[in-house]
């Protein structure tokens, strides 16, 4: 690979880190080639990049970006490193792993996650990951607490109606009787 290249595949992955505020590095080592396509397929299906880097490009494109240090991560880029981008969905990188842990004995295995900046550092962190609620789940979990009270009072106001009928009802029928 000549000097030209990698420094194109550095601006690319800048860029990449730059857009991408969730991202995995993951070492598939010891997958063959069917298994790493196979998964390569099951992350496209959940809408995340995996590709394959040189650990040195990956350290030269997260040293270029700003606002974060990344030196923790640096201790990890050893060995076989991919890198799993995903725009919107912290979490998602994190199931597609453990989803893929069930067919393959934990391969591939996390090196390390940024999500929204902040890091993660081994495979210890995977189960914690994928646990992650995201942004649109846990609006949608504040909504329905929101709407709790508001159906509570509902359901006894239209059971109350139904209840004072029925008892109204009731003491007109024995005033009629009497």
């Amino acid at each position: 690979m000549t000097r030209e290249e990698k420094e194109q595949i550095i601006e690319e992955l800048k860029g990449k880190f730059a857009k991408n505020a969730h991202f995995y590095i993951t070492d598939a080592s010891g997958l063959t080639v069917a298994q790493v396509n196979a998964f390569r397929r099951l992350c496209f299906k959940s809408g995340i990049e995996y590709r394959v880097y040189k650990n040195t490009l990956i350290r030269k494109a997260l040293e270029a970006q700003e606002g974060t240090d990344f030196s923790p991560v640096f201790k990890t880029l050893h060995g076989f490193s991919g890198v799993m981008f995903s725009k919107e969905i912290g979490n998602a990188p994190a199931k597609v792993l453990k989803e893929y842990h069930k067919k393959l004995d934990g391969k591939p295995v996390l090196k390390a996650a940024s999500i929204s900046s902040d890091l993660f550092i081994g495979a210890e962190n995977l189960t914690m990951l994928a646990e992650l609620k995201s942004k649109n789940e846990l609006i949608g979990d504040v909504i329905a607490l929101l709407q709790s009270p508001a159906k509570n009072v509902i359901s006894a106001l239209q059971s109350g109606k139904n209840t004072l009928g029925g008892l109204m009802k009731t003491l007109e029928e024995r005033a009629a009787t009497k």
